[in-house]
């Protein structure tokens, strides 16, 4: 009976998922086109409040931590475990305060509705993997913007998403770009617990019943820090908070 209710529920969450992107889009170019950046950035804000709370379709329990207050005045670099597609819209909208700007792979950025609009018109930085030379200039952009502007931008460190939960190490080398172009931001680690089970027997069916939990993390000062120190604190962070030291 509970895999007959998981095939039905898991056609409806990509029914819904679908949909709710086809029908952001147009909205989204409406509002970017017409009435500029901020209501664009709100369309999207709205969009990833749906799209977090879908999951609940499938019986996923949502819970949020944040022990800390994080300040208004400088720009913030969020620095996430990544267990799945679904990390995304929870950080874009408990971050919706700071404007949150992803560094993507370019292929990213073509033919999805809303995801692939948003991304070229957001700020996000757009990088090609295998050319450094390209991928660096974009990164050290986005700082400049988040430094501007006091955004924030999100880096997963790992460089790839965890298919299992565990942890694989950081690589500092994106929160050093980031800092040398703004650094005076704020490093704010930031925990993704159990996303990794929604899709852990494949992308269909997918997984019911299942708890995630997101928290927000004791931010990290980078004065006099180097961005090989600040990365190993900040991984060693979400892997207490995922006890997983």
């Amino acid at each position: 009976m509970t895999k007959i209710v998981s095939y039905f529920l898991t056609i409806l969450f990509y029914l819904l998922f679908f949909l709710l992107l086809v029908l952001f889009h147009p909205i989204q170019v409406i509002c970017f086109k017409i009435f500029g950046y901020k209501a664009h950035k709100n369309s999207v804000d709205v969009l990833n409040f749906f799209l977090m709370r879908l999951v609940g379709i499938l019986g996923i329990r949502i819970t949020y931590e944040k022990d800390v207050d994080l300040p208004s005045d400088r720009p913030l670099v969020i620095v996430s475990n990544h267990q799945g597609t679904y990390d995304i819209p929870p950080i874009v909208w408990i971050f919706r305060k700071y404007h949150p700007k992803f560094i993507s792979k370019m292929e990213l950025a073509k033919n999805i509705p809303s995801v692939s609009y948003n991304l070229r018109h957001s700020g996000a930085a757009l990088i090609d993997r295998k050319n450094r030379s390209q991928a660096i200039p974009e990164i050290h952009k986005l700082g400049k913007l988040i430094a501007k502007n006091n955004y924030a931008a999100c880096i997963f460190p790992e460089g790839t998403r965890s298919r299992t939960g565990k942890m694989r190490k950081f690589k500092s080398g994106g929160i050093e770009t980031l800092l040398d172009a703004a650094p005076n931001a704020l490093i704010v680690p930031f925990a993704v617990d159990g996303n990794y089970k929604i899709e852990r027997k494949g992308m269909f069916p997918l997984c019911i019943g299942q708890r995630v939990k997101y928290s927000i993390l004791d931010p990290i000062e980078p004065d006099g820090k180097s961005a090989i120190e600040i990365t190993d604190l900040a991984e060693k962070q979400i892997r207490e908070k995922l006890n997983q030291l």
